[in-house]
């Protein structure tokens, strides 16, 4: 309850390499809203590895103010909200396109 909370999705082993889900966490706690921290994970995912092909991992975070985010390596990620007003399908910003 004090930050928020992030998983993750994907190369299981790619994640694991950063601790996904729990640096999106560490880094909501420093302050970045949860886009910026998914998209901050995504971008140390892919500094780690030399060829992305196929390599695909998706976050998505929340944090206490209800804020919600989400970044991925490639297209075709997305996550869905639901509130008592609102049922959304959200499709994540991502740096690359399949090839």
């Amino acid at each position: 309850n004090e930050i928020g909370a992030a998983c993750a999705t994907g190369m299981g082993e790619a994640i694991g390499r950063i601790s996904g889900s729990a640096i999106v966490v560490e880094l909501m706690r420093n302050g970045m809203s949860p886009y910026e921290a998914c998209k901050e994970a995504v971008n140390r995912v892919v500094a780690k590895h030399d060829d992305l092909t196929n390599l695909q991992v998706g976050f998505i975070a929340l944090n206490k103010q209800g804020q919600v985010g989400g970044y991925s390596v490639y297209a075709g990620f997305n996550y869905a909200i639901k509130t008592n007003d609102t049922e959304q399908l959200v499709d994540v910003e991502y740096i690359k396109e399949w090839s």
